[in-house]
């Protein structure tokens, strides 16, 4: 899990001290990966895997991170813990770009909505507009 987070770092320039810090703020983020931090990734549960992709990412910082699908095939529990750490994300001034069918975790997680359908962008509005009218999502998302 350490390699794995590790991965990059050197091609950037990242010194030792803050390599320090960034792995303690993954393992802040994902305090299962610290766990597991010895282990290795291939090892790691579907979550716990998704949880390491996701601080990997983090790893160099980004202003912006696009999460493809991230609770696919996940159990609840792990679906809420990604739910979580997106908020965190955005409280930390990351901007997620959230790809995801899970429309309950969408609207939880996001701020703004896009229903897009074969490329097309069929719909958009504020997550709070569609919590309040979900018309939109049956319309277009058959649920």
């Amino acid at each position: 899990v350490t390699e794995n987070l590790r991965t990059g770092l050197d091609r950037h320039g990242v010194t030792t001290a803050r390599k320090k810090e960034l792995l303690d703020k993954s393992y802040g983020y994902f305090p299962v990966l610290a766990e597991r931090r010895n282990q290795f990734g291939g090892t790691l549960s579907g979550g716990e895997q998704q949880m390491l992709a996701i601080a990997r990412a983090m790893m160099l910082e980004p202003k912006i991170i696009l999460l493809d699908e991230p609770t696919e095939g996940l159990m609840p529990r792990m679906v809420s813990q990604i739910r979580d750490i997106i908020g965190v994300l955005h409280r930390d001034g990351v901007a997620v770009l959230l790809v995801e069918q899970n429309v309950p975790l969408t609207l939880d997680a996001g701020q703004r909505i896009y229903i897009i359908e074969k490329g097309v962008v069929r719909h958009h509005a504020p997550a709070a507009d569609l919590r309040a009218d979900d018309a939109p999502i049956h319309r277009y998302m058959g649920v």
